[in-house]
C-alpha cells in the first residue's frame, strides 16, 4: 500500500498517560450527556422527545427549501422536512413545544395555506408522536448499542482474545461517547439518525483496531526478545500509513456530504466526521495502550506468543 510517512518510529505507547487523561475527559463529557439525554435536557429530535407529524398533498410539487424557509419564519425552525418520490407530498414534523403543541398541526397547514395559496393541498394525515414513544425509542437504541458492544467483544475474542476483545469494545465505547459528547457540546440535534452514525462508526472504529491488532500479534509472535511496548509500538507505527492513507479518504468524502449533502444528512456526516477522527486516535492510544495495561497472566499478551 501506498506509503505517504515512509518508515516512523513514534513513541505512542510512551505517551499513553496523557493519552488516558485526555481520554477521561472526553467519556466523562459523554457520560454527562448520557445523564442529560436521559433526563431529557439534552437537544432530542421528534423520534425521543415527542411531536407532531403533519402529511401534506399537494396539486403540484413543492420545493422542500421554499417549505422549510416559510415554517423556518412561522415559528418552526426546526422542523424536519421529508419529501416523497413524485415531489407533491411532504412529511412536516415539529418537535414538541408547551405552549404550542395542541395546536400545532392546525398552525402548520394555516402556514401552508398563506404561503402557498395557489397550489391547493389535502392534509393526508395527521400524528401527534407521545412522549412515551420517545422513551421506547430511546431504550431501543441504547440496547442497539449495547448488543453491538457484546458483538465486538465477541468477534474479537474470537479472531483474536478475550482481553483483545474487551479493548477494542472499550476504545469503541469511548468513541460513542465522544462523539455524543461534541453533539451535546455544539447543540446538535439528537435523532435516530445520529444513533444510525453512532452505529455506523462502531463498525468503522472496530475495522480499524482490527487492523492495528493484527499487526501487534503478528509482532508478539516473530519479535519475543522485544519488549511489550517496543512490540506493539512498532505494529502501530507498521500499519500508521495505511490508518491514515484510509481516514483521510474517508474524511474527504464525509466533508463532501457535511457542506454538500444537504441539511437531511448533515448532522449525521458531522457525527461520522468527528467519530473517525476520533476512532482513529482511539486505535492508536487507547485501545493499543489498554493492551499494555492487561498483560494478561505471566506478564504476556497471548498465550501463543
Amino acid at each position: 500500500m501506498f506509503e505517504i510517512l515512509g518508515k516512523t518510529n513514534i513513541d505512542f505507547i510512551g505517551k499513553r498517560n496523557y493519552a488516558f487523561i485526555f481520554s477521561g475527559l472526553l467519556v466523562s463529557l459523554g457520560l454527562v450527556t448520557l445523564v442529560q439525554i436521559g433526563r431529557g435536557q439534552a437537544n432530542l429530535g421528534i423520534d425521543f422527545a415527542g411531536g407532531t407529524a403533519v402529511q401534506l398533498k399537494f396539486e403540484q410539487p413543492i420545493k422542500i427549501d421554499d417549505a422549510r424557509r416559510v415554517l423556518s419564519a412561522s415559528g418552526f425552525p426546526d422542523a424536519e422536512l421529508q419529501e416523497f418520490t413524485n415531489g407533491n407530498r411532504l412529511l412536516v414534523r415539529v418537535k414538541q413545544q408547551n405552549t404550542i403543541q395542541e395546536d400545532a398541526a392546525n398552525r402548520i397547514v394555516q402556514v401552508f395555506e398563506k404561503e402557498f395559496s395557489s397550489n391547493k393541498f389535502v392534509v393526508d394525515s395527521s400524528t401527534a408522536i407521545g412522549p412515551t414513544i420517545g422513551q421506547e425509542l430511546q431504550k431501543k437504541a441504547v440496547i442497539a448499542i449495547v448488543f453491538s458492544m457484546i458483538g465486538i467483544i465477541l468477534y474479537i475474542a474470537v479472531r483474536f482474545e478475550f482481553r483483545f476483545g474487551i479493548a477494542a469494545a472499550i476504545a469503541t465505547f469511548h468513541d460513542v461517547l465522544t462523539v455524543l459528547g461534541v453533539l451535546y457540546l455544539v447543540n446538535k440535534e439528537i435523532t435516530l439518525l445520529i444513533v444510525t452514525a453512532l452505529l455506523t462508526l462502531a463498525g468503522y472504529s472496530l475495522t480499524d483496531k482490527v487492523v492495528v491488532f493484527d499487526r501487534i500479534r503478528e509482532n508478539l509472535k516473530f519479535r519475543r526478545r522485544e519488549s511489550l511496548e517496543q512490540v506493539i509500538n512498532g505494529g502501530i507505527n507498521q500499519v500508521l500509513s495505511r490508518t491514515i492513507v484510509v481516514s483521510l479518504t474517508v474524511v474527504l468524502v464525509l466533508v463532501a456530504l457535511f457542506f454538500f449533502g444537504g441539511e437531511v444528512i448533515h448532522d449525521f456526516s458531522f457525527a461520522l466526521l468527528v467519530g473517525v477522527i476520533v476512532g482513529n486516535y482511539s486505535s492508536i492510544f487507547v485501545a493499543s495502550s489498554i493492551l499494555v495495561v492487561w498483560k494478561g497472566s505471566g506478564g504476556r499478551l497471548l498465550k501463543r506468543a
